[in-house]
Order: structure tokens, then sequence, then C-alpha cells
């Protein structure tokens, strides 16, 4: 895929990244039936920084489904439950366990959250968190070479061609139901501003449970291409991935180079790609649609 040479320009030492999408056929896929591309090392292992939280994230509504715990569980300060730590609404600052605000007033960004769920997660299942995770997420996609070693707000290391598969569940669910992922993917308390850390305030500022929601932010890192469903998350380690349901695709970028060394040229960097991947999909399903079976145009 051509527009991921794109990422092989960035002042970085290492970086990989990839793309998953539905089969170029023209044919309606089943939800295996996908085309990988890959540029760099994706078997190579990075440091995901906050990429954690969506594995984390995804991790509990597995034990959502199986019931050993609830969206609505009290956890953290008095009012405050599970759903509103997964979607940042908590009222607990980046980092420390005495919460600033009362829960659903506002969007603050939060690894103490993060922490909480983790804590949650460990004491409703009975064991540790990076096993649920393993057991729960990352045997049943193959994602053989991820580790959680440390927190669950950034604790995680991964490689590109484990993260891809990561993003084809999230594109076609197969660990929790279609009715949950649509639950937990919709905008929730969205009314709410906040500070995307890095990138900027908006209002609002919508978060779905673990990702961020590209809504009507713009700038934004997920460039303007994208549909408002899309939903994605980037580290300080310089990482980030995205899907978009509408344009059925998902991006991760893996780098060696921490964020804050780079800031304002990672986003606009990001976005580029984020962009010319999304155009290149694009330019592809429109040729594949003007073709028939065996490859002639239609018509």
């Amino acid at each position: 895929m051509q527009s991921l040479e794109l990422s092989t320009r960035w002042p970085v030492d290492h970086a990989a990244a990839g793309v998953v999408v539905p089969d170029r056929s023209g044919t309606e896929p089943s939800p295996i039936d996908r085309s990988r591309f890959v540029v760099g090392d994706g078997g190579h292992p990075f440091r995901l920084a906050s990429l954690t939280k969506p594995l984390v994230a995804w991790a509990t509504l597995v034990a959502v489904e199986e019931g050993s715990v609830a969206l609505d569980d009290p956890v953290g300060q008095p009012g405050c439950t599970l759903e509103h730590l997964l979607s940042h609404a908590g009222g607990y600052p980046p980092e420390g366990d005495q919460p600033t605000e009362e829960p659903g007033r506002s969007r603050i960004y939060s690894n103490t959250g993060f922490e909480l769920i983790g804590r949650h997660l460990v004491d409703a299942t009975d064991m540790p968190l990076d096993e649920y995770l393993r057991l729960g997420v990352l045997e049943p996609l193959g994602m053989h070479h991820t580790r959680l070693e440390g927190s669950p707000a950034h604790g995680a290391t991964s490689t590109v061609h484990d993260l891809l598969s990561f993003l084809a569940e999230l594109l076609d669910p197969t660990l929790i139901t279609p009715a949950t992922a649509a639950d937990a993917l919709r905008p929730h308390h969205p009314g709410l501003s906040g500070i995307v850390p890095g990138v900027g305030r908006f209002t609002p500022c919508p978060w779905a449970l673990g990702f961020e929601l590209a809504g009507d932010k713009h700038p934004h890192w997920t460039g303007r291409e994208r549909s408002p469903r899309a939903f994605g998350h980037f580290g300080g380690a310089g990482t980030m991935m995205w899907v978009d349901p509408d344009a059925r695709c998902g991006l991760v970028a893996l780098t060696d180079r921490p964020f804050d060394q780079w800031a304002a040229e990672a986003l606009r960097r990001w976005a580029e790609l984020s962009d010319a991947v999304l155009t290149e999909v694009a330019a592809d399903r429109g040729a594949a649609a003007s073709h028939g079976p065996t490859g002639s145009p239609v018509g």
C-alpha cells in the first residue's frame, strides 16, 4: 500500500505501520477475509504507552459479557462508575489518586482512571490483569507478541502485526457481541468538553469506552478524510492507531521516538498518513467497483 511509505520519512530511528482493509476483490468479505499491508518490520516490538488503554478497555468489555463486572459498577470516588472511568469522565486527574471534580462534569484524560479499572478487574476476576488480558483478548486474537508488563494505562508492548489483528477485531468483533461493541464505541457523556493531551481543547470532546472519538474535532491527528465515527488512540511513545467503521479500515503506526520530542510534527505526520491511507482505500474501492468479477470494467 503506497500511502504507508510516508511513515518511512518520519524523523524516528525505527517505525512500522500497517493497514487492515476488507478484501479488494469488490465482493463483500467475511469477518476474516481481510487484506493487511505493512511497511517496516511488522514483527518488531514497540512500547505502546497509552495504546495500552484500548487493549485493557476491550478486556473490560469481555469481562462485562462474562458477568464479572458491569459498566455501572461503582469504582473510585462516590458516584463514579466503571463506565465513567473508561470514558475519562470519572473526575480524576491525569496522575494522582485524589479526584479533582465530580464524575460526569468534564472530560479529564486520566491514567489514574485506568489504574482503577485495572484494580477493579483484578478484584472481580481474581486473576492478575496481564493474565486476564492474555486469556481474554490476546490469545484468542493470535496476538502472541503483545505483553502487559506494568500499568494498565501505559505498560504494554506489541507489534504492528499483532495490532492489525486487534484492529480487525474492532471492525468485526468476535470476542464481544456486536451490541456490546456498538454501545462501547458510541459517544459516552457526549456533551463534555475537555483536552486531548498534546492536541488541544475541544467542545465537545467525545470519547467512547477506551477510545477517543474523532467526531467534529479539527485539526486532529486522524486527519480530515476520516468519518466522525472514527475512533482510536495515540501514545506518548510515539504510537497511534485508529479504525474508521464507515471507511471499513484501520491504521496503526508505531515508532520509538517519544511523542513529546516531536509532538507538533508527529500530529502533522499522523494526519497526513491517515488522509493518504483513506484516500488510497477509497480509490481502490472505486476501481474495484468499476470492474466485474473477471476484472473487466462493468457496463
